[in-house]
């Protein structure tokens, strides 16, 4: 009998992942009456013929572009005291530093420049380890006079060629067009500063401007199809109700909007698809533009007055811990010889093929958010050795996709998150999931790992809009771990990305650093581990990329693994 009992549990977790992978199978075959019940999206899927009606796309879209309104206040669903509450401190939380009244009219010359501008690190007797650097930084404009007002985008990072090794360093605006960067010493040796202008002031508040004004900057569309006819349609989150009747795609559990413009001969439930249609040219004048330029003022280094290089000593006996610790404050990490250091909380680790089998034995993976969530998806499956991918019916970019190891009993699983997606690759309607909804689905526990990253696509967007996103996903992961003690949850913050001036007025590193801080106030207290991927970027030596280089993916998922298997990892750095 203790033989039988024994033969069973050691056969339960790969019955558990089969009849998984069949139920996974059976859901994505069988989806559409799935979702057509849930949530009122699609109820049959029809083939679309070549002929397609292009409808009201081009004149509701001009439209819209001259309302200029503020993201859909009329259709916005009400909030509870308590959320209202919360959405108030975290606008205060991102409140930026206006330039004064007038400024927008100011020339070109007015405004900042970063070759004018410079760093000067604060003199020390001599910089040891566990001490902290300070770099003070002062904003001129073109003609060379110093600034005397704030509100400028700076990054800042200290770095070592000779080591692979990098910080990122905290910047406080002083509102007077003086600068101060600070950083912690945390390796002995050569070590130099790099800070960067992504954006002057006078820039921000355009940037400003289009997100609380312009959400139409991006436009989607869905193809309605029955039989061989079909129509195309305007989609977003927010559409002027007085341009034609809208289906109303809105979800029903979450609140999430989405809307479309009812096609002419065709009802609401026969939408097939949903894509990225294009954005918008030409939505800042002439004088503005000369605000985005590359290389003259986005993206550019500030250049040292004497010198950007310091040589830092040991630690000094008896005190290095205790300043440590004040120097470390707001700094999650740091990369020696290219592997991350982690200063708080999880003990990073380094994981090779067979430790991550070892760690992900037995375990069921969910991967949910952007594209820069599957990169972990993707490097997870050229690590493992035992990893077969098993898509059904799955676009190249935008999934769903699940890799199986049956021998090791790990399932992996990516699915993207629901509109907006920006891309130009067209993703069935009935696939369009809300995350908050696929977590209320999840069983949980101990053998579940979720791991979650939405900003990307949002950053052309109103805030509020990811508050809700985001407030929706808090609660859902709340309900998780209520109900599922012991499931590890793991969010990816936005990171840094390269800018032109096109991208910049939609997907600024401005608009990604506002949503890092909302994503941070809006998961802390949780019971989840934030791995901070802006700091990871900032302090790495490539350049900036949404989606991030492999070394940097790596360290992130190692990140992640050693606070999933914080007790069985054994090869360490």
């Amino acid at each position: 009998m203790e033989v039988t009992e024994k033969m069973c549990l050691s056969y339960r977790k790969p019955i558990l992942i089969v009849l998984t992978l069949f139920g996974l199978i059976f859901i994505q075959r069988n989806i559409s009456n799935v979702e057509s019940w849930k949530n009122h999206l699609v109820s049959a899927l029809h083939k679309v013929q070549n002929r397609i009606q292009p409808s009201n796309l081009s004149e509701t879209q001009q439209a819209f572009h001259h309302k200029r309104t503020p993201y859909c206040p009329h259709l916005a669903q009400p909030l509870s005291p308590e959320e209202e509450l919360e959405e108030r401190n975290l606008l205060d939380l991102i409140a930026w530093p206006k330039p004064p009244s007038g400024s927008e009219a100011l020339n070109l010359s007015q405004t900042s420049n970063p070759v004018h501008s410079q760093l000067t690190i604060v003199p020390a007797k001599n910089w040891s380890v566990g001490d902290q650097l300070e770099v003070q930084v002062q904003l001129r404009d073109f003609k060379g006079r110093p600034k005397r007002y704030g509100g400028d985008l700076l990054l800042a990072r200290l770095h070592s060629p000779k080591y692979k090794a990098g910080v990122a360093g905290q910047v406080l605006d002083h509102n007077n067009g003086l600068y101060t960067a600070r950083f912690p010493l945390l390796w002995e040796g050569s070590a130099q500063v790099d800070v960067v202008m992504v954006h002057s002031s006078e820039a921000v508040a355009v940037l400003q401007r289009l997100r609380e004004k312009r959400p139409d900057r991006l436009y989607f569309s869905s193809i309605f199809g029955q039989g061989n006819h079909s129509e195309k349609m305007v989609c977003n989150m927010c559409l002027p109700p007085d341009q034609g009747p809208l289906c109303n795609f809105t979800d029903l559990h979450t609140g999430d909007p989405w809307y479309c413009y009812k096609p002419k001969m065709l009802s609401c439930d026969t939408r097939n698809n949903n894509v990225l249609e294009g954005s918008l040219k030409n939505i800042i004048n002439s004088k503005e533009a000369l605000l985005f330029q590359s290389g003259v003022n986005i993206k550019v280094p500030i250049h040292a007055s004497t010198s950007n290089a310091i040589i830092v000593l040991p630690s000094r006996k008896g005190d290095s811990t205790q300043k440590l610790d004040h120097a470390k404050v707001a700094t999650s990490g740091y990369y020696y010889q290219d592997i991350w250091r982690s200063l708080g909380g999880v003990t990073k680790r380094q994981f090779d093929g067979a430790s991550i089998t070892q760690c992900l034995s037995n375990k069921l993976v969910y991967m949910y958010g952007d594209s820069t969530m599957r990169q972990w998806y993707e490097y997870l499956l050229t690590v493992i050795p035992g990893i077969k991918e098993f898509n059904q019916e799955s676009g190249v970019k935008v999934g769903p996709f699940m890799a199986v190891d049956l021998t090791h009993n790990i399932l992996l699983n990516f699915r993207f998150h629901g509109p907006p997606i920006v891309t130009v690759t067209a993703m069935m309607a009935r696939k369009l999931r809300y995350i908050a909804n696929e977590l209320d689905g999840l069983t949980g526990g101990p053998d579940t790992v979720v791991a979650l990253s939405v900003w990307a696509h949002f950053a052309p967007f109103p805030v509020e809009v990811y508050q809700h996103r985001l407030r929706q996903i808090r609660k859902a992961v709340v309900r998780l771990l209520d109900r599922a003690p012991g499931t590890v949850v793991v969010v990816r913050t936005p990171n840094p990305r390269a800018q032109n001036r096109d991208l910049s007025l939609k997907f600024s590193d401005w608009f990604s650093l506002q949503l890092d801080t909302v994503l941070r106030a809006t998961f802390e207290g949780l019971d989840v581990l934030l791995v901070d991927a802006w700091q990871m970027v900032l302090a790495h030596h490539q350049p900036h990329n949404v989606h991030p280089p492999r070394a940097i993916v790596k360290n992130m998922v190692d990140m992640m693994l050693s606070h999933v298997c914080r007790d069985r990892t054994k090869k360490t750095e």
